[in-house]
């Protein structure tokens, strides 16, 4: 989605379940308006905030005239990704394979994903309208891909103004840079412990004329108490890691050099627990 709209709107990882909401990405051109729906991953949940993810992804799944599923070309297909066929394959929806990674895969291997990709779908009972190798990383076929999306989308009137390329809160956005810098800076000992909660986005007051600075403060929440300490890092490393690696993503959505002022919360076992999952925006 990012390499289609063009600028960043969902974070990455190489972590699953990275994506915890569904963002919409905006592309509006002389031929058509494209709305591209990132979700969060299919998966057995373990947990109520991964029945709720789950919940998205349906409730989109009923929604849209084009599923693209990704499948690494690194990657053999295998039980996830058949898992998640089996549910596209009960929708209506056009269903395109979008082989990812393709920079850095030969071509006999993607060859053989493309017909892995066949192979699945005629197992399950569908076809591919489209099976396409591309890279996000390089721009590879990124703009084919765009363009059979929005040959294949049902005509009607464009839903977007046309300078706008996200309908995602700013503070939620900025909430997800965050936790992407957290989820880099501590992968390896909480993956999907963390939320972040923005509480506070205002223009320094008395600040030069032409030299404006923007506050913005932010909670990083975590389950247990053990795991404070592993964010925050000694003498407070690792949170300033955190921050000096999400400020520039935000100085960039703002437009204003930004002051971020973070903080580490406990919220105990929050993806388990109704009420906090409310106060937490899920």
């Amino acid at each position: 989605m990012n390499a289609i709209v063009g600028t960043k709107l969902a974070i990455t990882s190489d972590r699953p379940q990275t994506t915890r909401r569904t963002i919409r990405g905006i592309v509006s051109r002389p031929d058509g308006q494209l709305i591209i729906v990132d979700t969060p991953g299919m998966h057995r949940p373990r947990t109520l905030l991964g029945e709720r993810l789950n919940d998205q992804v349906h409730e989109t799944l009923s929604d849209v005239d084009v599923v693209g599923l990704c499948l690494p070309a690194t990657e053999d297909i295998g039980p996830g990704d058949r898992f998640i066929a089996e549910q596209i394959a009960k929708t209506k929806a056009i269903k395109f394979a979008i082989i990812t990674k393709s920079d850095t895969a030969t071509p006999d291997r993607i060859a053989e994903q493309l017909l892995q990709a066949q192979v699945l779908a005629e197992q399950l009972g569908f076809e591919f309208t489209e099976i396409i190798p591309v890279s996000a990383a390089t721009g590879k076929n990124v703009p084919t891909l765009t363009d059979l999306l929005i040959e294949a989308m049902p005509e009607g009137p464009s839903l977007f103004p046309e300078d706008e390329i996200t309908d995602e809160p700013i503070d939620i956005t900025i909430a997800e840079y965050i936790r992407e810098a957290a989820l880099a800076e501590a992968r390896e000992e909480l993956p999907h412990s963390i939320a972040v909660v923005v509480e506070e986005i205002v223009p320094r007051e008395d600040r030069p004329e032409g030299k404006p600075l923007t506050d913005v403060r932010a909670e990083i929440y975590v389950e247990r108490d053990s795991q404070k300490a592993i964010v925050i890092g000694k003498k407070g490393s690792r949170l300033k890691e955190i921050g000096a690696t999400s400020r520039p993503h935000i100085e960039a959505l703002l437009g204003t050099p930004v002051f971020l002022d973070l903080h580490v919360k406990l919220a105990k076992d929050w993806q388990k627990d109704p009420k906090q999952l409310r106060r937490l925006g899920f």
